[in-house]
């Protein structure tokens, strides 16, 4: 196995793909206002802002469960969890890397780069655009290799002690919070 990439790497394609996503979610709030302004102002419905919305949806949601993943923002269930001791959170956690990146590996990576091929084989083009879909689809591969990365590193960052087992989202309970339990 070799060693992770540098830290620096990790942390640029963060602000990269954190970049993406704002980029990505500022077009499709333009797209869908332009659809907005056009549908009910002007009475003339743009043809193409309701697919170009669909996907920019598609691309936000699949690179931004990567996001997630790397930020640790997933909902997590510690109900078995919590009662481990700490390698036994630390155990849990490197599992859980490990089903992610085997499940991104085979069903973003292998199985989205089989439907990219396909759609590029079959010659499917999108409706109004008239772009091969196999571009609309390769935001699967991107983003199962994305995870599959992010996993890795997690991972690795939580075998070194790089990152802690438990929670670490940093979400705190609100101050006015009453906790029932202890």
């Amino acid at each position: 196995m070799t060693d992770a990439p540098p830290r620096g790497f990790t942390a640029a394609l963060d602000r990269l793909l954190g970049a993406v996503l704002i980029g990505l979610t500022v077009l499709m709030v333009v797209t869908v206002t332009w659809q907005v302004v056009t549908r009910f102002l002007l009475n003339s419905p743009s043809s193409y802002t309701e697919e170009l919305a669909t996907y920019l949806l598609l691309w936000i949601s699949l690179l931004g469960a990567a996001y997630a993943l790397r930020q640790s923002a997933h909902l997590g269930i510690d109900v078995v969890t919590s009662r481990f001791s700490l390698e036994g959170k630390r155990r849990a956690r490197v599992a859980s890397y490990v089903v992610v990146a085997v499940f991104s590996l085979v069903a973003l990576v292998i199985g989205g780069g089989m439907l990219v091929r396909v759609t590029f084989e079959l010659g499917q083009r999108s409706a109004a655009f008239q772009v091969p879909m196999g571009f609309v689809y390769l935001v699967l591969p991107l983003s199962g290799l994305l995870m599959a990365y992010y996993a890795a590193v997690g991972a690795a960052e939580t075998l070194r002690g790089d990152r802690a087992p438990d929670d670490e989202s940093g979400a705190a309970s609100p101050p006015d919070t009453v906790r029932l339990v202890d």
